[in-house]
Order: C-alpha cells, then structure tokens, then sequence
C-alpha cells in the first residue's frame, strides 16, 4: 500500500470532517514518500518515512493548492485540515527520533511557503523534491549551500535544489 493510501486509510479511521472530506480514491503513487522511503536512512521504517512524508506533503497541499487525499469544500477546513496533517507527519517523525529528517522537512515547509509567497511554484516544488530525497538519504553541503540559495531568492535556486541530492 502506497502512502497517501496508508494516510487515507489512518484518517478514515480517525473519522470526523478530515474523514468526511476524503477523496473517493487516494493516489496509488506515492512519489516524495517513495523517495524518502527508498534511502538508507529509512532502513527498517520505510512504510513510516513514506507515511509521514504524503501526510506532511497533503498538509502543504492544503495550504497552497489542492489536496490529492483530503478534498474538503470549505476553505478554512482546507486549512484545520493542512495544520492537522503536519502536525501529524511531524509527531511520527519526532517518534522516530530523527531530529535530521525534522530539520529537513522544517525547511521544506519553511522554503516552499517563502517559494509561494513569492510566486515562484518551480522552487516550491524543487524543495519539495530536495527535502524528501535528503529525509531518506540526508543532505550535506550541496544543500545546504541549495537551500541558502532558495532563502535568497536566487534565480538558479529550483536548479540547484534539484542538482543537491544526487538521488534525484
């Protein structure tokens, strides 16, 4: 089962309105929980890497488009529902231990809004694509050095995201 699945599966399970707003049918493709599962940092928890990645990534989609999992017709519950979903994401990660992949996906969250905020959706969707590649594989310079690129609003910064994690 592919993670948005097992996230649609866990909030149906929870009920309320996030469950009252699901789709009829999650995504089968999982592709930022795939590649934060498929690292070797997710060795051994991989269908929880990929869990908390979908349900993080579904939060942001709440907060800045429109969800694949969650498709409620009221904008405020879009956004309870986005709080919710990162919450939830974050609190699986930090039961895991895992303060770096905590720190990543901290940046994920924080360089995709600025990336919205100032119209640039490419960078938006080359942090998300960094972020989940380093929560499984880990980061190093080359991000490092990316992401201060994304924070200053840099031009190259979507290509030098993508170019940081080799995995990509």
């Amino acid at each position: 089962m592919s993670g948005p699945e097992r996230l649609a599966e866990l909030l149906r399970s929870d009920g309320g309105l996030i469950a009252s707003a699901l789709a009829d049918a999650a995504p089968s493709d999982g592709a930022l929980g795939a590649v934060a599962a498929a690292g070797p940092r997710a060795a051994g928890r991989e269908q929880d890497y990929a869990l908390l990645v979908e349900a993080i990534y579904e939060g942001y989609l709440q907060h800045y488009g429109a969800g694949r999992i969650v498709r409620p017709d009221d904008p405020d519950l879009a956004l309870l529902a986005g709080d919710r979903l990162f919450a939830l994401g974050l609190a699986r990660l930090a039961e895991l231990g895992d303060l770096e992949a905590v720190s990543e996906l901290a940046d994920v969250i924080s360089l995709s809004a600025q990336a919205h905020a100032e119209g640039d959706a490419e960078r938006a969707g080359a942090t998300w694509a960094a972020g989940a590649a380093a929560v499984g594989h880990g980061g190093g310079p080359a991000l490092e050095d990316a992401k201060a690129s994304a924070r200053a609003g840099d031009p190259g910064a979507a290509e030098a995201l993508r170019g940081a994690v080799p995995e990509l």
